[in-house]
């Protein structure tokens, strides 16, 4: 992806959402040609010439320091996420990208995997395709990952029809996945594969091409993540994503109950799907 037009569209993106109002700036009235700040005004807020804040949204940022990219970003008030990810498309805009990205799951990482009986966690990388898996973070996604050998979360978002019925809050996870892609590519700007995941979702979905043009971006953080399963009905977990400090690019994604009946939903699927449990049970392979 090009740095330098990712650069324009993210700072435009920026500047649109945030008014002279929450700013801090006085507002004389009269009408305003764009939804949000000037560029004049951001380069008020922080501190540079007119000129030169043109140029660097414009996507030049060669030898832009990061104390400057520091007052950009406190000038429009971007959260941690984005700050990051201003950072990760000015360096790639310099030619320093970050290190090749692992997709590959060490055994030891299998093995605490497969140690985590009571607990759904799976490892997905920058892409969200699902590397690894528990048996129970099969049972409990199991209509994710019955969609491929390396099943991928974005596709099945935006492309399975269960999707709408599996996410009972359908259009928050279509805003946070698309946030999370976005991010990737800020990080692994000349990643092919994801690359060609973006075309092929808003190729054929809408409402991803939509979300694409927002240019949001976030990090994985705790939060609730509400599902209708089709064996024990609504789930309501949370979500811990856990960056694999020795594999750059590797997020381990825990699940907890968040209330009594998603506990009770998890020790049910948990008894079907542990070997050798002899309780009678659904047959899972059916959904998986």
């Amino acid at each position: 992806m090009d740095s330098q037009t990712e650069i324009r569209a993210f700072l435009i993106s920026r500047r649109n959402r945030l008014t002279p109002e929450q700013a801090g700036l006085p507002d004389f009235g009269g009408r305003r040609r764009v939804p949000g700040l000037r560029r004049e005004e951001v380069a008020l807020l922080a501190g540079m010439s007119r000129e030169y804040y043109v140029r660097l949204e414009r996507g030049h940022a060669a030898g832009v320091s990061e104390a400057v990219l520091e007052s950009v970003a406190r000038a429009l008030r971007l959260d941690e996420a984005e700050r990051a990810h201003l950072n990760d498309l000015v360096r790639a805009a310099n030619g320093r990208c970050r290190a090749g990205r692992e997709t590959t799951v060490r055994p030891v990482v299998r093995q605490l995997l497969d140690g985590m009986r009571d607990v759904p966690a799976f490892v997905q990388n920058g892409r969200l395709d699902v590397l690894a898996s528990n048996r129970l973070a099969g049972a409990v996604l199991a209509p994710v990952l019955d969609t491929a050998e390396h099943p991928n979360v974005a596709r099945f978002v935006f492309l399975d029809p269960r999707a709408r019925t599996f996410y009972r809050d359908w259009p928050d996870t279509a805003r946070q996945t698309v946030a999370l892609l976005r991010t990737e590519t800020g990080r692994s700007p000349s990643d092919a594969v994801l690359a060609g995941l973006v075309r092929e979702l808003s190729t054929h979905c809408e409402p991803f091409r939509r979300l694409w043009a927002d240019h949001d971006v976030r990090r994985h953080r705790t939060a609730i993540t509400s599902l209708h399963h089709p064996l024990v009905g609504d789930l309501d977990l949370s979500c811990e994503g856990l960056g694999l400090t020795s594999d750059p690019g590797l997020v381990m994604v825990a699940y907890a109950a968040a209330d009594e009946a998603s506990d009770d939903g998890l020790r049910l699927l948990a008894s079907w799907s542990a070997p050798d449990s002899g309780t009678s049970r659904p047959d899972i392979d059916q959904i998986r």
